[in-house]
């Protein structure tokens, strides 16, 4: 139960109105930020928290655990996130 992923009826759809990524949910629209945007991206059901933070270190200069699980917490508590 450590592996996240889109939450039912969850879509990350680009947005023309708003250019840019937004998360469609049953409650509603979120407009995530971009650091949002690339957690949610990698979140299949099949990689881990660690596995995400480190494809991110990969990307981008300073990607910590900690924050990554933060983010995924913040996500999972409004329902866009769930954990296989």
């Amino acid at each position: 139960m450590d592996r996240p992923v889109l939450g039912r009826g969850v879509r990350l759809v680009y947005d023309r109105t708003r250019q840019t990524r937004v998360v469609l949910h049953p409650e509603g629209v979120l407009v995530p930020n971009g650091t949002a945007v690339a957690v949610l991206e990698l979140c299949d059901g099949t990689v881990t928290v660690p596995q995400i933070a480190a494809a991110l270190g990969d990307r981008y200069a300073g990607v910590r655990e900690t924050e990554v699980g933060a983010v995924l917490e913040r996500l999972s508590e409004k329902g866009v996130v769930r954990w296989t």
